[in-house]
């Protein structure tokens, strides 16, 4: 394939093309002059043809079988939003091939397999990005920049507060009349193997991404209560990080309340940052200092998944979630279904890309 980076288009395929990739990476990816949907892959045949239809990808570059797409179709990275289970097997095959790939969260359900598909990247000197949402969103650079401030001193705890209702995609409800999306939601959430656990691994991995990105720091201990193994809806989860700080996190994916509830609190030595709100209201007090308030919408815009692996591919960007930090998600994540159903605490051994497989 030749290297996307010296050309102005990124010719994209798909694997996975269905419900979330239809609300969200696509609508992104047509936006861009610089990218071309060129290819998806679905293994439903009707399904296949309203996506290709509505995203104007050409009948011939439609693929039932994934593999048949990254052989035949002329591409320079892929998308990757299948089943949770499925992603380590195509990433590998794509990265083989020499295609960059966005991968959807969680990178993979196996921590060795996430650092493999890190090292193979760096090898083939390859972008490997992960769809996480915090390294994208505004208010989480805000935080970011505010807790690498001199004056804000040491971290010394992170409480991680989110309540929500999930109950469709894991085909515990039925889907309203006007949920968004070409196609509807497939519901692998439900089937633990695919899935690779329940809610927590899913939602929850945007939590465990928000506290690692931010603070920069990783977790070296991790503690999990879960309602259920391994098809959890409700979780407790604590964390020791590697300055000594303590982060708590808990995630409710079926609670009654009508709409998301999220309160997020940074306290360090120097200062107290809070999000509160599902419109993500942000609060920035440093000690002795007249606290600063912010919205979303008012905080400096940060690109989409897309547009920054695009940029990445391009040489004009670096990634605000690469794999490294996808992989370091996985291994908390993989820590926590053991801790919940052990009852014991893990102490982590961290991998790296310079561990190999």
């Amino acid at each position: 394939m030749p290297d996307a980076a010296d050309t102005a288009v990124v010719r994209l395929g798909v694997i996975g093309a269905g419900w979330f990739a239809s609300r969200r990476h696509l609508p992104d990816a047509q936006k861009r002059s610089d990218v071309i949907l060129t290819a998806l892959c679905r293994r439903d045949p009707e399904a296949r043809t309203r996506m290709a239809t509505h995203f104007h990808v050409p009948a011939e570059q439609t693929y039932a079988e994934w593999e048949r797409m990254l052989d035949q179709a002329p591409l320079d990275a892929v998308l990757i939003a299948t089943p949770n289970n499925l992603h380590y097997t195509q990433a590998k095959a794509a990265l083989e091939r020499g295609l960059h790939v966005l991968l959807e969260k969680p990178m993979t359900i196996r921590s060795a397999e996430a650092w493999e598909l890190v090292a193979l990247a760096q090898q083939r000197g390859l972008q490997l990005a992960v769809a996480l949402n915090p390294p994208y969103w505004a208010h989480c650079h805000r935080i970011r920049q505010a807790l690498r401030k001199p004056e804000m001193g040491q971290l010394e705890s992170a409480t991680m507060y989110w309540t929500g209702n999930a109950d469709v995609v894991f085909g515990k409800a039925p889907p309203p009349e006007n949920l968004p999306g070409v196609v509807p939601p497939t519901l692998y959430r439900a089937d633990p193997e695919q899935n690779g656990g329940g809610y927590f691994i899913d939602g929850g991995s945007h939590l465990v991404s928000e506290v690692l990105w931010v603070t920069g720091l990783r977790a070296t201990r991790v503690s999990a209560l879960m309602d259920a193994t391994p098809m959890d809806m409700r979780t407790a989860l604590a964390l020791e990080l590697d300055n000594g700080a303590i982060a708590t996190i808990t995630a409710i994916g079926n609670s009654a309340f009508p709409n998301r509830r999220v309160r997020n609190v940074f306290g360090a030595t120097g200062g107290t940052i809070t999000v509160s709100g599902f419109e993500f209201d942000t609060t920035i007090q440093l000690h002795g200092q007249e606290a600063q308030r912010f919205r979303e919408e008012s905080l400096i815009p940060v690109s989409t998944p897309i547009g920054n692996f695009v940029e990445a591919i391009q040489g004009k960007a670096q990634l605000y979630s690469p794999g490294e930090h996808g992989a370091h998600v996985v291994e908390v994540m993989e820590a926590a279904y053991a801790s919940a159903t052990t009852g014991q605490t893990v102490t982590l051994r961290h991998r790296s890309e310079q561990d190999g497989p």
